[in-house]
């Protein structure tokens, strides 16, 4: 199934969903081992990498935002509260903004700390701000924030997918992930009694 329907996300929308997640999480690696490294090629190396999949990560989210935009969108479960609903709604926003801002974020660091940002040295991406140590720091500052930030929006992200799954037994987890079909509602009733 190409496209998203009322009840399941299509196999773009689901590619793009995991690959993004894979993307953060080798991310997270990079970041933080290139930062440990003393200074030296395996760190410009280390951070060159993250810097390139940063900027892979920002135009992923851009793709996956334009197609969950031209699609629809499978409803939330009826079963959840208005909270729930107001909260699974704002989790949602506030990891495309992380995602969005995080990149650019990093973007801008190396800019105003005097360092080009390359695409995996094929395409020289224009310096947003000139060299400026003291933007630099606090980007620094904020680029750590909005990791911190995204790490716990997605342990939010996970732990409502896993009670979807593992507590509320609906299909919300089911429907993102490729080639699960959703639960046979009847046997699961039969299965309750």
């Amino acid at each position: 199934m190409l496209r998203n329907t009322t009840a399941r996300w299509g196999t773009p929308a689901q590619l793009l969903h995991w690959l993004i997640a894979l993307l953060i999480g080798v991310q997270a690696i990079l970041g933080v081992s290139g930062v440990a490294l003393p200074l030296g090629m395996a760190k410009l190396a280390t951070l060159a990498r993250h810097k390139s999949l940063g900027i892979t990560l920002l135009a992923l989210v851009l793709v996956r935002l334009l197609w969950r935009v031209v699609n629809p969108r499978p409803a939330l479960p009826e079963n959840l509260k208005r909270y729930e609903r107001t909260l699974a709604r704002a989790t949602h926003a506030a990891l495309y903004a992380l995602l969005i801002a995080l990149p650019v974020s990093g973007w801008l660091m190396s800019a105003a700390r005097g360092f080009p940002v390359s695409w995996f040295n094929l395409v020289q991406l224009p310096n947003l701000v000139s060299r400026n140590l003291a933007l630099y720091h606090l980007l620094v500052r904020v680029h750590v924030a909005l990791a911190i930030t995204l790490a716990l929006a997605l342990a939010l992200h996970v732990a409502a997918a896993l009670k979807h799954h593992f507590v509320l037994h609906d299909d919300t987890l089911r429907r993102m992930v490729p080639g699960w079909a959703p639960r046979d509602r009847d046997a699961s009733a039969l299965n309750k009694d």
